[in-house]
């Protein structure tokens, strides 16, 4: 069996609630790590009750800083579909820099990493301009079209909004993607967001994945028992990406069978980790 490509993993429960980045219901945010084979112990923030989405994209930062392999699982989307990108006219002929410009533009008109902005003061016209950057919720991406074809779930679109959608989060998230590439290449840090930055992940390499939980509920069911349901999924995730990694089939998912045009579509739309 091959080694591990990481050495440590790490799976987030995410959250788009209506609160501001930095104050957060208790909650709502978790966090498992685990390394070494081990099982998933939750990390709780040091200096108050919970973390915010604020306080979780500088932790990731700072871990990611140390010279350790990490490979970080967030379940939210990264990006878009095509339809969107054609719709605004935003270039996506060459991933990593499309997908950089999307980022941008995204936050100038959904700026939730702003202390005051939340998905709600965006929506009602409070803060942004999210009305000048949406879809419908009939688009799906190239990765959840698989997900129901392969019938391993039922993901809604990022423009879905309502309960048990991505949307929330997805909105409240995105910029703070950006926020975390910015601060990486400003210490000059070899972190890769995958697959935009390319499906190869270098030796020695950090990765900041999307995952959907839902994937594997069901495999880690009986070591989740006692958790609440945010805390089961960011156990899952960091659970699944520690085991894939040490049986050798991560290096699977992170090559799925794809055509050279649904490769270069999926490095712009993003890609869930553990769809093949």
């Amino acid at each position: 069996m091959s080694k591990p490509k990481f050495s440590r993993y790490i799976g987030i429960d995410y959250s788009g609630a209506a609160e501001i980045p930095r104050n957060l219901k208790k909650g709502l945010l978790r966090i498992y790590m685990t390394s070494e084979g081990k099982k998933p112990k939750e990390i709780l923030p040091l200096s108050q009750e919970h973390w915010t989405r604020r306080d979780i994209a500088k932790w990731l930062v700072e871990r990611l800083s140390e010279n350790r392999p990490t490979l970080v699982g967030i379940d939210h989307g990264f990006s878009f579909p095509l339809d969107y990108f054609d719709r605004y006219n935003l270039k996506h002929d060459r991933p990593e820099r499309d997908w950089q410009k999307f980022l941008e533009d995204f936050q100038h008109h959904w700026p939730t990493d702003e202390d005051e902005n939340s998905v709600e003061s965006v929506l009602k016209g409070e803060a942004g301009d999210g009305v000048k950057r949406w879809g419908f919720p009939g688009w799906l991406r190239l990765t959840e079209k698989r997900i129901y074809e392969a019938k391993l779930g039922q993901p809604k679109s990022v423009f879905r909004f309502g309960q048990g959608t991505v949307t929330y989060a997805t909105c409240a998230g995105i910029p703070w993607l950006r926020f975390m590439r910015r601060e990486l290449k400003q210490r000059c840090l070899l972190a890769r967001f995958w697959p935009f930055d390319g499906w190869e992940i270098p030796e020695n390499c950090s990765a900041i994945v999307e995952v959907y939980p839902a994937l594997w509920k069901k495999k880690f069911a009986q070591e989740c028992s006692k958790l609440d349901n945010h805390q089961r999924d960011a156990y899952c995730v960091a659970a699944w990406m520690s085991e894939s990694d040490h049986n050798g089939r991560l290096a699977g998912f992170l090559k799925p069978k794809l055509k050279r045009a649904e490769s270069k579509q999926a490095r712009i739309e993003g890609w869930i980790l553990g769809v093949a």
